[in-house]
């Protein structure tokens, strides 16, 4: 308890301190998220569900009330209304719009409701209990949800020009006296309204309240894996124009052990005035520059591969490396059990461009021996670059990557190249990368890139751009209920690299 006490005062101290160096130098955001009109429009029909859902649940406070009843000479009438449950309604007439610079406008029109109540009353004459079922008519509400943002990167929701009515409410009582009770409901009636319409703006209100208390519990700042961070707190304001909400994250990956920024900056992109889409969602270049910095920083490109390791991730599932294990055998007379370490000896090298993403990894190949109880020998050390094309694609909630070998070379001088020996190594290596290496990079990538997501609310017609500077992703929502409560946001745990698996052990 202590230990996760110290870790939420430290990531807090350090998002202070992001927000301390944001004040002086402009930020711009490494994802940027947008919601169009038409997701408003399909928030309507979801939110039916989930207000179906909310008000059948909801504990409605109890209606209380004290009226004179004068056409039966009778002074006081004290009445309390309780356990109150809305059976069904009807909220024909909804939209929601944006309103530029401040949030989104509610309006609700001829809704209707049949509540269902126990009652007791009490009077200088009689008291009695019962129950009574309640019509309610002309519903009207409006209101402007402001978004906002607090000091941790937070969003807040805030209810403004809140108005609340009910126009017609309509009482009937059941039981024995039932007759005798409803010959003077209809006075009754106006009382009611009027306690209930005092009631509307604070119930609202004091939902909207309970909404930021979930949305201050968001984590802005997100273990990924054993290596890396991911922050994806707001760094501004949501920008709200008249089509659509933009939400600007901060967007960065951190070393899980060393919270350092990256020696780059962000920098602006545009989203494209596009709306056919519920949802786009931006991812930058500096998103991914700084994924490839952190894992870099983290050490987790860096692999020590046994001649077990070798035989069994692959050989066995790679045609043809046999024999080119065997060349290199041939080549460096390798009569002893050797090991292999490739590291990155810098990040690797994040371009996108209009149709094309790319990754230059710069490493180290090293083929060592080493006996027991004798220091390593190094057979051969080379470095090279392997550049790769990687294909983007949106499966169900996630990203998915797949990287192919698009050239790869030997870090060498321009004399050397001419050397048969180099070329056949340099063959050989690509090889080993093509047919053996990116195959298992695949098949760990294969578990995608969870993308964040509401609770319940599925991403379906979704595709991918690659555009100059940011990947692009358009994508429609879909409302599902179930019975097992979900995440309120998925971020982005499985982003994991290969390591893991070739050391032997199961992936963090």
């Amino acid at each position: 308890m202590m230990c996760t006490k110290m870790v939420q005062v430290l990531w807090g101290c350090f998002l202070l301190w992001n927000l301390y160096i944001s004040s002086a130098q402009t930020i711009y955001p490494g994802i940027k998220a947008r919601a169009t009109q038409r997701a408003l429009d399909y928030g309507i029909q979801a939110g039916m569900e989930m207000i179906e859902q909310m008000v059948k649940k909801r504990n409605i406070p109890d209606l209380k009330g004290s009226e004179s009843l004068e056409f039966l000479k009778i002074d006081y009438v004290n009445y309390n209304f309780k356990n109150i449950k809305i059976n069904a309604f009807s909220l024909p007439n909804t939209s929601l719009a944006f309103v530029p610079g401040v949030g989104i406008r509610a309006l609700i029109n001829h809704g209707t409701a049949n509540i269902s109540t126990d009652w007791e009353i009490k009077s200088p004459l009689f008291q009695d209990t019962g129950g009574a079922d309640l019509f309610l008519s002309g519903v009207y509400f409006t209101g402007i949800v402001v978004l906002a943002w607090n000091d941790f990167g937070h969003p807040i929701l805030k209810l403004q020009n809140c108005c609340a009515r009910v126009s017609h409410s309509d009482v009937s009582f059941s039981g024995e006296l039932s007759v005798l009770y409803n010959s003077f409901s209809e006075p009754m009636e106006k009382p009611i309204l009027k306690n209930l319409n005092k009631m509307l703006c604070p119930i609202i209100t004091s939902e909207v309240e309970a909404l930021n208390a979930n949305l201050s519990m968001l984590k802005a700042l997100r273990k990924i894996d054993n290596y890396t961070l991911l922050d994806y707190s707001l760094i501004s304001s949501p920008e709200i124009t008249e089509n659509y909400v933009d939400l600007n994250l901060k967007g960065v990956f951190y070393p899980l052990e060393n919270l350092t920024d990256t020696p780059f900056s962000s920098v602006p992109f545009v989203l494209p005035e596009h709306s056919d889409s519920m949802i786009y969602i931006g991812i930058s270049e500096y998103f991914f520059k700084s994924a490839s910095y952190a894992y870099f920083t983290a050490g987790a490109f860096n692999v020590t591969l046994t001649t077990k390791e070798i035989f069994n991730h692959l050989i066995r599932n790679s045609q043809g490396l046999g024999s080119m294990l065997s060349q290199i055998a041939e080549l460096y007379i390798l009569s002893q059990p050797f090991m292999v370490k490739v590291l990155a000896t810098e990040p690797p090298v994040v371009n996108l461009l209009p149709g094309n993403f790319t990754l230059d990894i710069p490493a180290s190949f090293v083929i060592f021996t080493q006996s027991k109880n004798s220091t390593a020998k190094t057979i051969v050390s080379m470095d090279f670059v392997a550049s790769t094309n990687v294909a983007l694609a949106i499966l169900g909630q996630r990203l998915i990557c797949s990287l192919s070998l698009k050239s790869f070379y030997l870090s060498l001088p321009e004399s050397s190249r001419s050397n048969t020996e180099v070329l056949r190594f340099e063959n050989i290596l690509s090889s080993i990368l093509h047919f053996g290496v990116l195959p298992l990079a695949n098949a760990k990538l294969q578990q995608g890139f969870p993308l964040p997501n509401p609770q319940n609310i599925s991403l379906v017609n979704s595709d991918i751009e690659v555009l100059e500077g940011f990947v692009l992703i358009s994508t429609d929502l879909k409302y599902k209920t179930s019975l097992k409560q979900q995440p309120s946001f998925h971020g982005w745990e499985a982003l994991n690299l290969i390591s893991g698996q070739w050391r032997g052990k199961p992936a963090p």
